[in-house]
């Protein structure tokens, strides 16, 4: 076995507002398989697809998708700030290669992640990891976004690219699936709003702390039914689920952003880094999966859900 896939929801409110004691037991069981397949797994390398939530990535410079030949963490949600393990010379060959096979992929030599990224690399690998990786930016909430068709063929482009390596290489997805929150839209905002949207990186602690504050507040009410935010959506989930085990990734051409939003709701657009990681084991090889798990879960507003993945 070379290639392995894993993908996982992240969620701001774990730990925080946690759901009934079984459900959080169920899902840290989840978590505990999750980290000896990779442990069986040994990887050499981790390829992270990943989105930002206006933390690291700006309208100052909006790419669809960028490859980070360095990282920095911003350090939220608990995650630790600081450099992240990237395997530069990977990162740089990996690039090569997707611009060669025609994907228009942006690079960063300071790519800044947030919780995104940082929040499962931590689930998995455990704070202060040195296992190494390579990050790459999914933009799933800089509106407007492209066709689903092109987030397949980027994984399609990067598990070509795997499959010639000689090294056993992890694929993670990290985002989704149905979860509508209080994300700003740039079209809607209010000036000093799109200001921080264009411009915002380098918060100070303390407005960090504030916004922070304001998103537990949200999962709280939304708990409680006291929101406008859409419901979590488990028919959307199962779909998007089965065509995933199902390994008709075509399939995702179909899905416009429009039925997203309607469906699953405007933070569902994450699940751009589930079909870029599926699409890019497809083109390594093909895959079987493993495992799937899946919980609505109402505390933290989102329907969440591991699942894994090997080379047939």
């Amino acid at each position: 076995m070379t290639v392995a896939l894993c993908t996982l929801s992240h969620a701001p409110l774990f730990g925080i507002t946690d759901p009934d004691e079984g459900t959080t037991a169920d899902i840290h069981a989840a978590f505990d398989g999750m980290r000896a397949f990779i442990r069986d797994f040994d990887p050499q390398l981790t390829i992270v697809f990943g989105p930002d939530h206006y933390n690291g990535v700006f309208y100052d410079m909006m790419p669809p998708f960028c490859i980070g030949s360095k990282a920095t963490s911003v350090g939220d949600w608990g995650t630790d700030a600081g450099s992240l393990p990237v395997d530069r010379a990977e990162a740089r060959s990996l690039l090569k290669s997707v611009l060669a096979d025609g994907i228009d992929i942006a690079q960063s030599e300071e790519l800044h992640v947030d919780h995104g990224i940082s929040q499962p690399l931590e689930f998995l690998f455990g704070k202060g990891y040195t296992n190494p990786i390579v990050p790459i930016f999914i933009n799933c909430v800089g509106l407007p976004l492209g066709p689903m068709s092109r987030i397949r063929e980027l994984g399609e482009s990067v598990g070509r690219h795997v499959a010639g390596l000689g090294k056993r290489v992890l694929i993670i997805g990290s985002g989704g699936l149905s979860h509508d929150p209080p994300v700003p839209r740039l079209e809607e905002a209010s000036p000093e709003v799109v200001e921080r949207l264009i411009d915002g990186r380098n918060l100070s602690p303390e407005l960090r702390a504030a916004r922070e504050a304001r998103i537990v507040e949200f999962g709280r009410a939304y708990a409680d039914g006291a929101t406008t935010a859409q419901a979590i959506n488990p028919d959307f989930d199962a779909i998007v689920l089965r065509t995933f085990a199902d390994g008709e990734l075509t399939k995702v051409d179909a899905w416009t952003n429009e039925w997203f939003e309607e469906a699953g709701g405007h933070s569902s657009h994450e699940i751009r880094t589930w079909v870029a990681a599926y699409s890019a084991m497809a083109a390594a090889g093909g895959y079987d999966v493993a495992s799937t798990h899946y919980w609505p879960i109402v505390e933290w507003g989102t329907g969440f859900s591991l699942t894994t993945a090997s080379k047939k």
